[in-house]
């Protein structure tokens, strides 16, 4: 038996923003900020990971379960990391269900 609300259901791919500060100086520890946006945040459909590169290097990573998910369908992880030259920062989320709308880039130094 198939049961439907009525309401059309619309898939959707995690998307992530990521915010700097202006003008980071070479050896200054700077905050990264990824926002995560999500139609989705329930036991069955939720955000699976993210995480943050610095040149190709992984710097930070969270991983949810369907027990553990973030707190809600936007939302936000920041990290403190010391730049030490020119360099591309990434980020990227998936969703458990639909994968992700792809990486993310910003270019620093």
């Amino acid at each position: 038996m198939l049961l439907s609300s009525g309401k059309t259901s619309w898939a959707n791919k995690a998307e992530a923003k990521i915010e700097l500060p202006e003008g980071a100086a070479k050896g200054a520890e700077v905050p990264i900020r990824v926002t995560v946006i999500h139609n989705a945040n329930s036991y069955f459909h939720h955000i699976d990971w993210v995480w943050i590169k610095f040149n190709e290097q992984e710097i930070a990573r969270w991983e949810f379960t369907a027990s553990n998910r973030p707190e809600g369908e936007t939302f936000t992880r920041e990290i403190k990391y010391r730049v030490e030259g020119e360099g591309e920062i990434k980020a990227k989320a998936s969703c458990n269900v639909h994968g992700s709308a792809g990486e993310v880039a910003v270019k620093i130094g």
